[in-house]
């Protein structure tokens, strides 16, 4: 576990901030992120929004993340999504991020 936990954590952003992609429209991800299934996602429907995080959060590397995410929507949806993912991409995050623990908020 803490291997694959260690494969995430070297794939995250220094801060939240640097994910500066997309709030709104459509995103379309490469085949080396959606290689099964859906590509095109609207980041104004909450499921299509959510899948295009899950699936980022699993398969993107570095680049992915800051591009694709955007940290006032991750923070925004991170109470669900951290249920949604494994546990090693939740303990990633989180241990990088102490905000996106549970109990605590956001700050601004």
């Amino acid at each position: 576990m803490y291997v694959s936990r260690a494969k995430f954590a070297r794939r995250l952003p220094v801060a939240l901030t640097e994910l500066t992609g997309p709030v709104h429209g459509t995103v379309d991800l490469p085949l080396h992120l959606a290689w099964s299934g859906l590509t095109r996602f609207d980041l104004d429907q909450p499921r299509l929004r959510m899948s295009l995080y899950r699936i980022v959060l699993a398969e993107g590397m570095h680049d992915d993340l800051v591009r694709y995410l955007n940290h006032e929507l991750l923070t925004e949806l991170w109470p669900v999504l951290r249920t949604l993912v494994s546990r090693d991409i939740r303990g990633a995050w989180e241990g990088a991020f102490p905000e996106l623990a549970p109990g605590t908020s956001a700050v601004a």
